[in-house]
């Protein structure tokens, strides 16, 4: 008589059942933010949205962000055949950043305990789990590069782990992938360069004999498929718009030189808690920038205790994961100069703090020395002092922990109005089609969102204040507008931008007006008004 058996696999401990709860917390948490749109659309999402449109219907094939040659579209791609099937909206474009979120969830987990520990694994998961208005934005709205780049740099960071332990069975393609998922990060977003260098510098410390033969070889050929587009993109691009070009260009001011003092002050005092969930979208207040203070202090502590657990270590596998915890150190910290260094961290650190959510990735070995000395000090040989550095230190990681759930309320407790927001976009979509206009001018941040919204039934050409040409990032839709007969136009109520259309349509202003909904007017002249021509 033959007994049949079931095989389970191994049994989840407490800690890896605690990171569970939490992980499907955040990951339903954040399902009803993608169900109820929140945080609230924009053009520059939109424009994605509309790449998507175009990809599943087989117009376009784009490589980079329309009119902005360094952002990769592997999220318009991702979200394409969700759009394709089932119409544009924005919670179908915003779902596949929902997987990638909970990929990102489960890799922290795994580096983590890797790494460190089960439990600081598990809080890692338990903060991340969390999310003020700035964290989700990063993670849920479709503006490039940010949410697909940061599983990349994880599992990029597992392998070479696991590749140094010998845990891999199949070594060349661990290599190969390694460098597919380089090439893929590098096309998505060029602000994740800082944790690429390190993550390929674990690997060259964990097999560096390997890369000598065959792995390395598919570790470049596994990079040059995944950065294919951008390769082949910048090969082809008119001078001065190739990919490195145009992220220089972004990334400075001409005539504008903040001091030192101010680019710190906005990269860490507002970038670092704002990135970190700590504060509300418009700015952290004084007593809420203490952890801006405190970041570089917890990475030099980090890497002093990565270091000495590297002289310490015993065996290579130790040494890798000593190196690996280095690189997260070095990741941050690179990332961070680079910040600082541009005079965005001081012309605009709230709106440029979304520069600085890569950091994520660094979120273990930035707890470590909080973690290590809770722990410590609640040993039976620890000191007076160490008790009390121990104390201290589980101060400091509750204070961040009611200061992310203090921002996570404060981001729900602004849903309403929110959501009331993203209501008053639809309205005005919904005025124009009833109005029975197609081709508009508006404004950059009306434009592409109201295209959208109309499923290309409306398409507009962007004007800035003074009625002339603005950021037309899809020129196939401002040369639709210019050849319409009558267009149309959507202002801001009381703008500049009306108050010049009213002197150019003379008597004829109020006649004009066919629809005033959400602030905005929509008018539609008997002839043309094109003043830049």
């Amino acid at each position: 008589m033959v007994v049949a058996t079931r095989v389970r696999g191994p049994a989840l401990d407490r800690p890896a059942l605690v990171a569970l709860l939490f992980g499907a917390a955040g990951v339903g948490y954040r399902l009803v933010l993608v169900l109820l749109t929140l945080p609230t659309s924009n053009s520059d999402e939109a424009t994605f949205g509309l790449a998507a449109l175009h990809i599943a219907a087989g117009r376009e094939r784009p490589v980079f962000l329309y009119g902005q040659r360094y952002m990769g579209m592997l999220e318009s791609y991702l979200a394409a055949p969700l759009v394709g099937w089932f119409g544009p909206g924005w919670p179908v474009l915003r779902l596949p950043l929902l997987l990638l979120y909970a990929v990102f969830l489960w890799l922290a987990y795994r580096l983590s305990r890797r790494l460190f520990s089960p439990w600081l694994a598990t809080a890692v998961v338990g903060l991340l789990a969390l999310g003020s208005e700035r964290v989700v934005r990063d993670q849920l709205t479709v503006v490039g590069g940010r949410p697909e780049v940061k599983p990349a740099v994880l599992a990029m960071l597992l392998l070479a782990v696991a590749l140094g332990e010998a845990r891999v069975r199949h070594r060349w393609l661990a290599t190969g992938l390694f460098g597919l998922l380089a090439g893929v990060a590098l096309w998505s977003d060029w602000l994740i360069v800082p944790y690429l260098v390190v993550a390929g510098l674990v690997l060259v410390w964990a097999v560096p004999r390997e890369l000598i033969g065959w792995p390395g070889v598919l570790l470049v050929v596994g990079f040059l498929v995944g950065a294919a587009p951008m390769i082949k993109d910048n090969l082809v691009a008119p001078a001065g718009q190739d990919s490195l070009s145009v992220f220089r260009e972004i990334s400075t001011k001409d005539g504008v030189a903040p001091s030192l003092a101010e680019r710190l002050h906005g990269g860490l005092l507002q970038g670092v808690p704002l990135a970190s969930g700590l504060c509300p979208m418009d700015g952290c207040a004084r007593w809420a920038q203490w952890f801006g203070l405190l970041y570089p202090l917890l990475l030099v502590a980090a890497a002093a205790l990565g270091l000495v657990a590297y002289r310490r270590a015993v065996g290579g596998a130790a040494r890798v994961r000593a190196v690996a915890r280095l690189a997260l150190v070095a990741g941050a910290a690179l990332t961070l100069i680079g910040y600082v260094r541009s005079p965005l961290a001081a012309t605009d650190p709230l709106g440029n703090a979304r520069y600085l959510s890569v950091l994520q990735i660094s979120l273990p070995v930035v707890l470590w020395p909080l973690w290590r000395g809770a722990a410590y000090a609640g040993r039976g040989a620890a000191s007076g002092a160490a008790r009390l550095g121990g104390v201290l230190a589980g101060l400091v990681l509750a204070a961040l922990a009611v200061g992310t759930v203090a921002a996570t309320v404060t981001f729900v407790a602004d849903a309403p109005a929110l959501r009331a927001e993203e209501r008053r976009a639809r309205e005005l979509a919904d005025a124009v089609r009833r109005a029975g206009l197609s081709e508009v001018y508006t404004d950059y941040w009306t434009c592409y969102r109201l295209i959208f919204n109309t499923d290309e039934a409306v398409v507009c050409g962007v004007l800035d204040g003074n009625l002339t040409p603005g950021q037309n990032r899809y020129p196939a839709y401002w040369k639709r507008v210019g050849r319409a007969a009558r267009p149309g136009y959507v202002v801001a109520a009381g703008s500049s931008a009306e108050r010049g259309l009213r002197r150019l349509l003379g008597a004829q202003a109020d006649a004009a007006v066919v629809a005033d909904v959400a602030g905005y007017r929509v008018y539609h002249p008997r002839s043309a008004v094109r003043p830049w021509r």
